[in-house]
């Protein structure tokens, strides 16, 4: 794992990670390299136990790449990510009845900076399995509801999407975390695993976050994707 951080692009790719996770062509953009180049540092990442890819749950055709924060020396290595300002943190998914939901929930009790949690295509309630897993990490959920996105969401929110689909078909998401649906295996277990995702990032995101200045760095909305 050093000797994979030794070089410069790889080191700058791992800090890009820090936060949110991106696919191949999205980092050989931000850094300016060839695609056969950047396939050889992520090959170099991988091998080393730093990253992994994922496959997205959206369009099943991209990857996404993240660090490997389930690996103890993957979070030491790892600097501390760059100070956000945001007057609130919206946590987007599709249907608002799961992840978005708990990260919402996980948030309140690590930071003070406000925070919301929406749907691109809210479902009529909470999954009941989300209140199950949350009861049993503290977390209060028997009471939350479902909101729409589009009724939401602030010029100034920074958005972060814990779900493909949503990052996939809106533009204006700052942070993307590509979570597994858990309702799609709908086991306790696959809510647990989610959870602990959820958990471990939120954590992260706050360290780095502080209430917004006078004016937001990072405004952000929600907009459909001009690109698909």
């Amino acid at each position: 794992m050093f000797a994979s951080l030794g070089e410069p692009v790889r080191l700058s790719i791992v800090d890009r990670l820090s936060l949110a996770d991106a696919s191949p062509g999205e980092l050989a953009v931000a850094f300016d390299v060839p695609t056969n180049l950047l396939a050889h540092h992520l090959g170099v990442l991988e091998e080393a136990g730093v990253v992994r890819r994922v496959r997205s749950e959206g369009d099943r055709r991209r990857t996404y790449v993240q660090l490997r924060l389930d690996q103890e020396l993957v979070q030491t290595l790892v600097g501390a990510p760059v100070l956000l300002h945001a007057p609130r943190i919206v946590f987007v998914c599709t249907h608002n009845s799961a992840r978005s939901q708990l990260a919402a929930a996980a948030w309140k009790r690590v930071s003070s900076v406000p925070t919301a949690s929406a749907g691109t295509r809210p479902a009529t309630r909470i999954h009941p399995r989300t209140v199950a897993i949350g009861a049993r990490h503290g977390l209060r959920l028997a009471r939350a509801k479902t909101a729409d996105a589009a009724g939401v969401l602030l010029p100034e929110d920074l958005v972060v999407a814990v779900c493909d689909n949503a990052y996939e078909e809106y533009d204006d998401v700052a942070l993307h975390w590509s979570v597994p649906d858990p309702v799609r295996i709908d086991t306790d277990a696959a809510f647990e695993r989610a959870y602990q995702e959820i958990h471990g990032r939120v954590a992260r995101l706050a360290q780095a976050t502080a209430p917004a200045q006078n004016t937001p760095s990072r405004p952000r909305g929600l907009a459909q994707r001009s690109h698909r």
